[in-house]
C-alpha cells in the first residue's frame, strides 16, 4: 500500500485567502464598499470555503472587512479621520528615522540604497506601470525607516504599512497627475540624505505626504 499523501495545510490555505483578499483590497480592485463572497475567493484560489472564512475573520478583525453574512462581507472604507490618523504617523515615524539616519552619520549609505529605487521608479513611471511604481515608492520609505536601526520605529511603520499602501494606491487612482509630483519629493528627500539635512527632508516629507490629505 501506497503512503497517504499528506492533509493540506489549512493555514497555508487560508493565508492565500487573507493575502489574495486584502492585496485586491489594498490595489483598490475591490473599492470600499464592495460586497465580495467567500466563493468568489475559493473560484480564485481552488480552495474551500472554511480558510477563506478564516481569512475574512481576520480581515474582519484587522478593519478591512466588515462580514455581512456566513458567506460573505463588505469591504471597510478608511474613514477620513482613520487617513488622517495613519498620515500623521507614518510622517512622524519616517523623519525620526531620517533625523536618526543623518545624526549617526549614515545618510551617504541610505542614499546609495534610495537611487536605485528612484530609477525604478522612473523606469515604472515612464512604462505605465503603476503596480511596479508603487512598489518602488514603499520600499523607498521602507528603506529610510530600517536605515534608522530603531526597532520600535520599524515596528510602527510595520503597523501603518497596510493602510499607508492603501492610501498610495487611493492617490494613483484619485489624482494621477500627482504620481510625477511624488516622484520629484522622492528625489528631493534623497538630496536632504545626501546633503545630511534632517530639516529638508522634513519639509519634502510633509510636502510629500500633504498629496495623500489633499486627495482625502
Amino acid at each position: 500500500m501506497s503512503a497517504a499523501s499528506p492533509a493540506p495545510d489549512p493555514g497555508s490555505a487560508a493565508d492565500r485567502a487573507y493575502e489574495y483578499t486584502k492585496d485586491a483590497i489594498i490595489r483598490g480592485e475591490l473599492e470600499s464598499g464592495a460586497m465580495i463572497s467567500e466563493s468568489l475567493v475559493c473560484q480564485a484560489l481552488g480552495i474551500s470555503r472554511t480558510p477563506v472564512h478564516e481569512a475574512f475573520l481576520r480581515l474582519d478583525t484587522e478593519g478591512f472587512l466588515t462580514l455581512a453574512s456566513r458567506k460573505g462581507a463588505i469591504v471597510r472604507p478608511m474613514s477620513p479621520q482613520e487617513s488622517l490618523d495613519v498620515l500623521e504617523m507614518r510622517e512622524a515615524v519616517e523623519s525620526s528615522a531620517a533625523a536618526r539616519v543623518i545624526a549617526e552619520g549614515r545618510s551617504a549609505e541610505l542614499s546609495e540604497t534610495l537611487q536605485p529605487l528612484l530609477t525604478q521608479q522612473e523606469e515604472a513611471l515612464q512604462a505605465g506601470d503603476l503596480d511596479r511604481y508603487a512598489t518602488a515608492d514603499d520600499d523607498f520609505h521602507t528603506a529610510v525607516v530600517a536605515a534608522s536601526r530603531n526597532p520600535i520605529a520599524i515596528h510602527f511603520a510595520r503597523m501603518l504599512h497596510d493602510r499607508q499602501h492603501r492610501l498610495r494606491h487611493q492617490l494613483y487612482r484619485v489624482a494621477p497627475e500627482q504620481i510625477e509630483t511624488g516622484l520629484a519629493q522622492h528625489r528631493r528627500m534623497a538630496e536632504a540624505l545626501a546633503a545630511g539635512d534632517a530639516a529638508a527632508y522634513r519639509t519634502a516629507l510633509f510636502e510629500h505626504v500633504s498629496l495623500h490629505r489633499g486627495a482625502l
